[in-house]
């Protein structure tokens, strides 16, 4: 039997199938914790296997890891990083590095210089641009090649506070050219593409106004970058609904051309007092498993519907110690207690 074609479907007023999309993740940066303090995982049949098994066989194929300066426990810092790299790497996983460039979390509340970094401009800069070199090297000498590096964390109110703030874009713009210069010098074989990775996706003034902004100083330019990620998180802001992510995004990709990505993003299986009203759109998904597999598959849609979006990251699927993951709503995670996959986590051999 002979196929129509995509071109005649179109012609013929047919909807076209969406593509699947690129980058199916997961953040997973708390796995290492979770396995110290006794925490196991377990796949849909009750069957105990390593987390990165139970991920590939439900169809993610890249890993999200946040990266820290120096934290004073050590958790998230290059160390950790490499030895849970390694195990992504093992079984085929690609790896997305998210480099906080602080010793905690940073965040748009919070975007700390690490201690002893200095605060001028011209030395930050360069430590900063030695900093991701350095990590970058660590990186292919164990054997690791991430497929994506983001250059800070929801950096919309800036990065290396307070030099970085959003009163001086000058500042910001040079400090990103010399994160991006770094991992473009660094070893790194093959180079991965390279994130900017802000809050609030799904509003469009915020997305404009900080792109505007950085890239009319003339010294981070389009070229030092190659994706625009964004957090998406239905349940801070009734504004934040699934037409408002549509247009930032198409708008975004309109604008500049680049790829696009969700690169957080959870659904609760329960939220019995959430401290904001959810957007209309997403009213009618419930609270469950099922629920989680519709959002997910909702916001995959968005994504594909957009010019060159491709990825889709959920934020912290496993992390059992910590299951309402900064929101009001008590269990967002993607495990039951006890470590067992809920069937959602199959939703990434549908997106």
């Amino acid at each position: 039997m002979l196929l129509p074609s995509l071109s005649t479907l179109l012609l013929a007023g047919l909807p076209a199938v969406n593509a699947a999309i690129t980058y199916k993740g997961v953040d997973w940066s708390s796995l290492l914790i979770e396995e110290r303090a006794g925490m196991s995982f377990k796949d849909v049949n009750g069957n105990t296997k390593p987390l990165e098994r139970i991920l590939v066989e439900n169809g993610v194929n890249t890993v999200r890891q946040r990266v820290w300066v120096n934290p004073s426990n050590g958790e998230y810092n290059m160390d950790y990083n490499i030895q849970l790299a390694r195990r992504a790497k093992a079984v085929g996983l690609g790896v997305y590095i998210d480099f906080h460039y602080s010793d905690t979390w940073a965040d748009p509340g919070k975007q700390g210089i690490p201690s002893g970094w200095p605060t001028d401009i011209d030395n930050l800069s360069w430590k900063l641009y030695n900093y991701t070199l350095e990590s970058c090297n660590r990186f292919q000498d164990a054997g690791i090649q991430p497929t994506i590096i983001s250059i800070g964390n929801e950096i919309t109110p800036g990065l290396l506070w307070p030099t970085g703030r959003t009163n001086n874009w000058a500042n910001i713009a040079r400090l990103l050219r010399s994160a991006s210069w770094g991992i473009k010098d660094s070893r790194l074989n093959p180079k991965p593409k390279i994130m900017i990775h802000l809050d609030n996706g799904w509003n469009w003034n915020t997305q404009n106004n900080w792109y505007t902004n950085v890239l009319r100083q003339g010294t981070f330019e389009p070229s030092d970058y190659d994706i625009m990620g964004v957090s998406f998180y239905p349940f801070y802001s009734e504004a934040a609904s699934l037409s408002a992510l549509k247009t930032s995004l198409t708008n975004m990709a309109n604008s500049w051309g680049k790829e696009i990505q969700v690169v957080e993003t959870n659904w609760p299986v329960q939220c019995p007092n959430p401290r904001y009203q959810f957007p209309a759109d997403v009213r009618s998904i419930p609270f469950s498993e099922a629920g989680q597999v519709q959002y997910v598959t909702k916001v995959a849609d968005v994504v594909r519907s957009v010019n060159r979006g491709n990825g889709l990251f959920y934020w912290e699927p496993a992390w059992l110690n910590n299951a309402a993951l900064g929101s009001s709503c008590p269990e967002n995670t993607m495990f039951a207690w006890g470590g067992k996959a809920r069937s959602s986590i199959s939703v990434f051999q549908r997106i």
